[in-house]
Formats: C-alpha cells, sequence, structure tokens
C-alpha cells in the first residue's frame, strides 16, 4: 500500500495543484474529497496553463484514474464545463469518476449564497457564492439531492418536487427574490444527469481496490487547513474539512490506510477574503511579493493579502494534519529580498505564545514576533537540485524544517514540472 495525502497548510492557494500534478504521474487514481468549484488549482506544462475548479489535477494523465469523492459538492453544470474545455484540449475525459453519494449544487444554492452574502453587510465572510455552503446545510439537513438521485430521472423528480417550494419560500419570503420553475429546473437536471451517468459509480470501491492492490493513490487536498470548518479561523472558512481527517469521510477510507501526509506550504503566506491575518505586509513588499507571486485567485480572480511566514500557523496545521512531511512552494519568490523575516511567535495583550489561538479576538489582536534572515539576489528558477541552492536559502528552509521538526521533502522553484526539486521521495518504494 502506498497513499499520500496533499493538504493545503495555510488558507489555501499554496500551490498545491503544482505538486498535485507532478505526484500524479507517479499514481494510479488521484482522488479529490471535499469542497466544490469553489477551488481552484493551477497546473503549467511546457508553456501551457491548466486550470481546474472541480476536476481532480491528474486528468492532463490519460492513464490514471479520476475521482470526484462522495465529499463533494458536485455541480454538474461547472463539471461538464471544465469537461468541454479539457477535451477541447486534446484530453480526454474517460478517466473520471463521479461517486454516487456526492451532493449536487443547484441554481438555488448559488442565489441563496449570493444573497445571503448580502445581506451579511459588513460581516461578509468572502464566500465565492459558488452555492457550496448551501449544499452542504441540505446535506447536513439530510434534504440534498446526491449524484445518484440526479441520474435517476424518476429519483430527480421526486427530491426536487420537495425541495423547490421550500427553497422559493425561503428566497422569495426572506429575500424578496424571484423562485424557480420546478419543471424547467427538472428538465435541465435531468438533461445534466443523462449527460454525466456514464461517470458515476461508487468510487468507495474503487479506491479501497486500489489500496487493497497496492497501487499508488493521490489524495488530493482543496482549500487549506486554516479554512476548515472545525480547525480554521471560522467563521472565515468554506463548508468542509480540508484537513488530512476530512480524507477518510469525503473518500470512505479508513485513517490506517494513509501512509504520507505532505503539507503544502508556501514560502511565505497568503490569504483570500477577509478574516485576521498576524503578518500581513500592508506595504510596499506585501505588494512585491503579490506581483512576484501572481497572487491572485484562479477561481475568483481577486488579489490575495500577502505576508510574512508564520510558523506559529503551521506548527498549529502540522498538529492537527499530522504532516510527515512538507512541500515548500514558491521559494524563487523571494529572491531580491534584502532581509526575510519569519514569525516564530505571537504577543497577545502583552503575553508572548507560541499556539495558535482559536478565538478569533484574541488572533486578531496577535502581533508577530520576527526572526530576521539575510535574503538572496540569484534567480532560483533554473535550479535543479537542493545543493545548488544559495546558502541564505538553504539556511531559511533549515530553520522551518528545526521550528517544525518535520522534513521539507520537496522545494519548488517555479511553476513548471520541471521547476522541482525532490529532496526525498513521497512514494514508499
Amino acid at each position: 500500500m502506498s497513499s499520500v495525502v496533499i493538504v493545503g497548510a495555510q488558507w489555501g492557494d499554496e500551490g498545491k495543484g503544482k505538486i498535485i500534478d507532478y505526484l500524479a504521474g507517479e499514481s494510479n487514481l488521484v482522488v479529490r474529497a471535499q469542497g466544490g468549484n469553489n477551488a481552484g488549482h493551477t497546473v503549467i506544462v511546457g508553456e501551457k496553463k491548466y486550470t481546474f475548479h472541480l476536476l481532480p489535477s491528474g486528468v492532463l494523465y490519460e492513464d490514471k484514474l479520476n475521482i470526484i469523492g462522495n465529499g463533494v459538492a458536485f455541480d454538474p453544470e461547472g463539471f461538464l464545463g471544465e469537461v468541454e474545455k479539457l477535451e477541447g484540449n486534446g484530453f480526454s475525459a474517460k478517466n473520471i469518476r463521479i461517486d454516487e453519494r456526492a451532493h449536487v449544487i443547484f441554481p438555488y444554492h448559488k442565489q441563496i449564497d449570493v444573497l445571503e452574502e448580502e445581506s451579511r453587510g459588513d460581516e461578509k465572510i468572502g464566500t465565492t457564492q459558488k452555492g457550496i455552503g448551501p449544499c452542504y446545510m441540505d446535506k447536513i439537513q439530510r434534504s440534498g439531492i446526491r449524484v445518484g438521485d440526479l441520474v435517476d430521472p424518476e429519483l430527480l423528480w421526486e427530491r426536487l418536487k420537495l425541495q423547490v417550494p421550500k427553497k422559493n419560500e425561503i428566497l422569495e419570503k426572506i429575500y424578496g427574490a424571484q423562485g424557480y420553475d420546478l419543471e424547467s429546473l427538472y428538465t435541465q437536471y435531468r438533461e445534466y444527469g443523462e449527460k454525466i451517468k456514464s461517470f458515476v459509480t461508487d468510487t468507495t470501491i474503487l479506491t479501497h481496490e486500489a489500496l487493497r492492490s497496492d497501487k499508488k493513490v493521490l489524495f488530493e487536498g482543496a482549500q487549506g487547513t486554516l479554512l476548515d470548518l472545525d480547525l480554521g479561523t471560522y467563521p472565515y472558512v468554506t463548508s468542509s474539512h480540508p484537513t488530512a481527517g476530512g480524507f477518510s469521510v469525503g473518500a470512505g477510507v479508513g485513517p490506517n490506510k494513509i501512509d504520507e501526509i505532505l503539507g503544502i506550504v508556501k514560502a511565505y503566506t497568503t490569504r483570500v477574503g477577509l478574516g485576521p491575518f498576524p503578518t500581513e505586509l500592508e506595504n510596499e513588499t506585501g505588494e512585491a511579493i503579490r506581483q512576484k507571486g501572481k497572487e491572485f485567485g484562479t477561481t475568483t480572480g481577486r488579489a490575495r493579502r500577502c505576508g510574512w511566514l508564520d510558523l506559529v500557523m503551521l506548527k498549529y496545521t502540522a498538529r492537527v494534519n499530522g504532516l510527515t512531511g512538507i512541500s515548500l512552494m514558491l521559494l524563487d519568490v523571494l529572491s531580491g529580498f534584502d532581509s526575510l523575516k519569519i514569525c516564530v511567535g505571537y504577543e497577545i495583550e502583552g503575553k508572548e505564545t507560541r499556539d495558535f489561538p482559536a478565538s478569533l479576538k484574541r488572533l486578531g489582536k496577535a502581533k508577530p514576533i520576527y526572526k530576521s534572515f539575510p535574503g538572496w539576489r540569484e534567480d532560483l528558477t533554473n535550479i535543479t537540485g537542493f545543493q545548488e541552492l544559495p546558502k541564505e536559502a538553504k539556511e531559511y528552509m533549515k530553520f522551518i524544517e528545526n521550528y517544525l521538526e518535520i522534513p521539507i521533502k520537496i522545494v519548488s522553484v517555479g511553476p513548471g514540472r520541471e521547476q522541482t526539486i525532490i529532496r526525498e521521495e513521497i512514494y514508499r518504494k
């Protein structure tokens, strides 16, 4: 058995797509287990850039099976649009499977998402307005419609005729918005069901059989640990569990089936949307990092907030995920700075701590305690071996490893597949 979980160890946008694509080349299965098309992964192959939202990032390898697991919020319209784009780029979609238990996003979920965010006023949480939260609300309320229902016209009608009147009542009476016509919605989604039917199966069986046959399984994370519904910076979080434990439920595998948990970490910190951010740089340095790192959201295009690396945060995310290794991303972006800083502690109300607070109020008061490091001027993008890196870059990484007590197994020095330094093989031989 050889299985690897990829998790974002910050607030998402860490560069998971590149590492997933890189490791997918060695894998037999790539499994997506949570979130929906509110996520965005960018993969660069040669001169070509590919962006994925709902599709697993392994779809560029036609000999790999790509699974959309039971824990995903599934948007059939978004899925079919991505498939069309994928095929337009010369790739096949025949290697994709969708779990019949995944919950379906409908137009009323998206509309409620938009209206609810607008109603929050100054208390907005920064949702992508893709309908993910309202879809998961139906799931938790046990009134959701699953992919297995979508591909069965009779079941779809039975489910929709219960849900549409209820959602119309919410839209019309609470938000003063127009509702949906049941017949039209049924016709539209029945057609979607017909189009996706060939992709649908019980993917937990496929994953289990692959693990039992000692095949290499890559579990693809979306978003980041600090966006976890329970363990993130609530309420500025997503509606699912992008932590290592989320794969057991969202992909239907036991936790003892996971061998490696690789945390994807930017060499600095970014965040999209609202909420506390202790190391944020609202100055020329922050803007320089944003421009050099092209820090704009794959899904939304929003500019990301940028700041120095925060090891207090990473110590926390390493603990709750059980990280066994790190892939350090975008190290090349830090070239050219005279000096760099890493946050090694917080001062909160006059007291120093190395613990990441659960309270947003306390986190909002946290003042970073920094350790400074000399920068480097060298361009890293053509470096192919760890020993070739500047002494200052190696010292920067050594400090991270010592603080976290976790090895940096991969170093990324550019967006391309070839701009990847492997210090330790991820899949067990």
